[in-house]
């Protein structure tokens, strides 16, 4: 039954990855760089804004920091799941919208793999890109309080897809209390984004740019961890995480067509950029100290260095090796700086009221952009989070765990577009003692 169990988990993670390319926002900021890049967190760390550098539990899978994944014991076996909805509110001068959008996020399992040494593996999201919006203006200035004699376009954006990594990992403690980790990837995405510029006047040709790329290659993330009892009932665990930056190969290739519509004659050229892709080299520190083994409190602080990265752009230095002015050029992105502060409290985890077994979760985070809006920084991400962790508890499993959390993500920025958004994520972690075994007197 366990393998047909785990089998059937397996083809499910396939599934996931199969799935991973439906973008899960709507957000006109995916356009720049990468697209929203993803916060990478599970069901028991979502209610506290994605807090894990520091954290530390045989009952969580932590893909953030691989160091703990030798915390899990010899009898677990691990899986977690997730999925999350969310509501946007746009917002530019007067004019409001909202989106909804739902996502299949995230699937992660792991056990003890030798003494000492936990193995841990599944696919989470890296990226999202997904938008579709227009800008309108007319042509004669004079006329455009009335509209009358004069034509207009329409500049239409439209944009798909993200990037996703399938990994597996390690977390081996080395020595008493200290704990090394890897996480090994099978990085890979696509997008396609496509701008329109459309004219009243039939005798202007309407412009179609389509930029696209597709990347396969691999990420590579390490992570330790320290932990150690400070008092009687308060236990420390310090942690780093170190993300390493390399190429992605990928070619980005753009496609500009030209229509006439009077004429009915349409002109395509093709220019493509090679190597137009870099994952950032990036680092994090953080602490968490539980106390009585009741109140968790962390603090995370992440970097990536994403302003030593060009990012191809079509510019207007038209040149021969590029007839479309394709080319990386610097200062399209920016270093993101991430502060994270969360806490996890249990009334009382080894009394037998079941509302004493229940997590209660808070977080709030601050990060700022990786990237630029037309030359000016873009907006900066505030995310307020609270959650519960709910145990399931019947005549065989007292063990596993449902997450629920909800999220409220703020982005702002003078003279941009301002994003709202209400997120609610679901997770489900399966926590088994397969490799129990059982006496019979």
């Amino acid at each position: 039954m366990k393998k047909r169990i785990f089998s059937g988990l397996l083809l499910g993670f396939i599934s996931i990855a199969a799935m991973a390319q439906v973008s899960n926002t709507l957000s006109p900021y995916s356009q720049f760089g990468l697209g929203v890049l993803s916060e990478q967190s599970q069901g028991f760390n979502h209610g506290m804004s994605g807090l894990a550098i520091g954290m530390r539990n045989g009952k969580i899978v932590n893909v953030q920091n691989p160091a703990s994944y030798s915390a899990v014991d010899s009898l677990t076996m691990i899986f977690d799941v997730g999925v999350s909805g969310q509501i946007t509110n746009f917002q530019e001068a007067n004019r409001k919208k909202n989106a909804k959008t739902a996502h299949f996020d995230y699937a992660v399992a792991s056990f003890r793999l030798l003494p000492k040494i936990g193995f841990a593996f599944g696919v989470v999201p890296y990226s999202n890109i997904g938008y579709n919006y227009y800008s309108a203006a007319y042509n004669d200035l004079n006329l455009s309080a009335t509209g009358a004699g004069s034509s207009y376009y329409n500049d239409v954006f439209e944009g798909n897809g993200g990037f996703s990594q399938a990994f597996v990992g390690f977390g081996w403690e080395l020595f008493k209390d200290f704990s090394f980790g890897a996480n090994f990837s099978y990085f890979w995405g696509k997008y396609d984004k496509t701008i329109t510029i459309a004219n009243s006047d039939s005798y202007v040709n309407t412009l179609t740019k389509s930029y696209s790329t597709s990347v396969n290659s691999y990420k590579l993330d390490f992570g330790v961890q320290y932990q150690t009892a400070v008092s009687k009932n308060d236990v420390l665990t310090v942690g780093a995480t170190l993300g390493v930056g390399h190429s992605l190969n990928g070619e980005a290739k753009l496609v500009t067509s030209n229509y006439n519509s009077v004429t009915g004659l349409a002109s395509t050229s093709r220019d493509s950029v090679p190597d137009a892709f870099r994952l950032p080299f990036s680092f994090g520190v953080g602490a968490s100290l539980v106390h009585n083994k009741r109140l968790t409190v962390g603090l995370d602080y992440q970097m990536q260095k994403w302003a030593s990265i060009d990012y191809p752009v079509q510019t207007s230095n038209v040149t021969l090796e590029h007839n479309q002015g394709y080319q990386l050029v610097s200062g399209q992105l920016r270093d993101r700086h991430k502060v994270t502060l969360g806490t996890d409290w249990v009334p009382n985890p080894m009394g037998r009221k079941y509302l004493g077994h229940v997590h209660y979760r808070f977080g709030v985070s601050y990060a700022t952009p990786y990237y630029n809006v037309n030359g000016v920084k873009g907006p900066r991400e505030l995310t307020v989070s609270a959650g519960f962790g709910i145990p399931l508890v019947n005549s065989w499993n007292n063990r596993s765990t449902l997450n629920i959390s909800a999220q409220w993500v703020n982005k702002t920025a003078d003279n941009l577009i301002k994003e709202n958004s209400f997120r609610l994520n679901i997770g489900l972690t399966f926590n088994e003692r397969w490799f129990a075994k059982w006496k019979v007197d």
